[in-house]
């Protein structure tokens, strides 16, 4: 009996909480809004099942957590906690990118910087809610959309809030195609949401090869900061574009990338311990955070129509929304509101030029908050 007791006390029995209970119900939310609505399954699924098997109680002292110390997970876990995973994730990402969209009108790549404008609108937010600079950069770039800059950064300047900020950053980019149609809808009108936008000019092979290492060059120059993230981000694409490490370029974009991305969501996941994740500075980084996803998203289709007051050739402002940096998903979502409107309006292509601008804009302010404030 004293040995039965022992094995109740290690598990469920002895170690139950409320707050347990309710981080298995947000894992299996995650698993039904990626499984039943398709909300970034490739993250969501991962990152689901990862908050079930972190919110299983148990006895600490075991060796299995992902906060003691030798554990498998814990060991994983290393990859978030040390800031390894994500410039692998922008290796992969870079692999699978054609800058070409961005390139053949490069007017554009505006709109992927004013959408920028929503991580120093939380950043300000969060240091009037009392968070010194540091939490407070690391919050603000969830307002980026970008879920490898936001671990990133906030494992270097805040890993107290690893957990919350990394679910918040993958969250609202799950929720892309819920938040930004009602702030487009809002901010503009039927005549703007039908505006057509001409086809992309070709752009040229050394056009494209000679991209990767000039803005490498220029943004490590800026922002050293950024290093690691824009030159793996730049050295993907380069072994895409040059043509001639085609087969480097197919494993850096799917089985590498898909391994790393089992890995950094299972471990995220697992991270969000009830007795650690559910406190009061959680819930207020993820209202920053939806805060921020809103204000980016706005900025980037009002300066859409800002640069057509002083355009010839306009822009469909709808576009704008692609300025975060949830690549391809705010893009998508571009099309599908423009669709609604004119079925044979095609702005997918056009809203991949401030899409892939986002993703060097954030991680360019996450090297220049990281060189401020570290």
């Amino acid at each position: 009996m004293e040995t039965l007791l022992d094995f109740l006390q290690a598990g469920v029995i002895g170690n139950f909480s409320w707050g347990n209970l309710g981080m298995l119900a947000v894992g299996c939310f995650f698993l039904y809004l990626a499984i039943k609505k398709d909300y970034e399954p490739l993250l969501l699924v991962p990152i689901g099942f990862g908050i079930l098997v972190g919110n299983i109680p148990f006895a600490r002292g075991m060796g299995i957590g992902i906060y003691e110390t030798g554990s498998v997970l814990s060991i994983l876990y290393q990859g978030v906690t040390s800031g390894w995973y994500p410039p692998l994730i922008f290796l992969g990402i870079g692999a699978m990118t054609d800058f070409s969209c961005m390139l053949s009108n490069p007017r554009l790549i505006l709109l992927g910087a004013a959408a920028q404008t929503g991580i120093f609108a939380a950043l300000w937010s969060a240091l009037l809610l009392g968070f010194d600079p540091p939490h407070a950069a690391a919050i603000g770039i969830i307002g980026g959309a970008d879920g490898p800059t936001a671990i990133f950064l906030s494992s270097r300047l805040a890993p107290d809030y690893l957990g919350a900020i990394a679910i918040a950053a993958y969250s609202y980019m799950a929720l892309v195609p819920v938040i930004q149609p009602p702030i487009i809808r809002l901010l503009t009108s039927h005549k703007e949401r039908r505006i057509r936008m001409k086809p992309n000019k070709p752009v040229s092979k050394r056009m494209r090869i000679l991209f990767p290492i000039v803005a490498f060059l220029l943004c490590a120059m800026i922002a050293p900061g950024s290093i690691s993230l824009i030159g793996m981000l730049c050295f993907g694409n380069l072994l895409k574009e040059s043509g001639v490490t085609e087969r480097l370029a197919q494993t850096a974009r799917t089985a590498f990338l898909d391994a790393i991305t089992i890995l950094l969501g299972l471990t995220v996941g697992c991270s969000t311990d009830a007795s650690r994740f559910l406190t009061p500075a959680s819930i207020k980084i993820f209202a920053l955070g939806a805060f921020s996803f809103g204000i980016a998203t706005a900025a980037g289709v009002l300066f859409a129509k800002l640069m057509n007051v002083f355009s010839r050739e306009k822009i469909n402002p709808i576009i704008g929304c692609a300025g975060v940096s949830a690549v391809p998903d705010s893009a998508r979502v571009a099309q599908l509101v423009a669709a609604e409107e004119d079925p044979q309006n095609f702005v997918i292509m056009h809203a991949m030029a401030p899409n892939v601008a986002g993703v060097i804009g954030s991680a360019v302010a996450a090297g220049v908050l990281l060189a401020a404030l570290q």
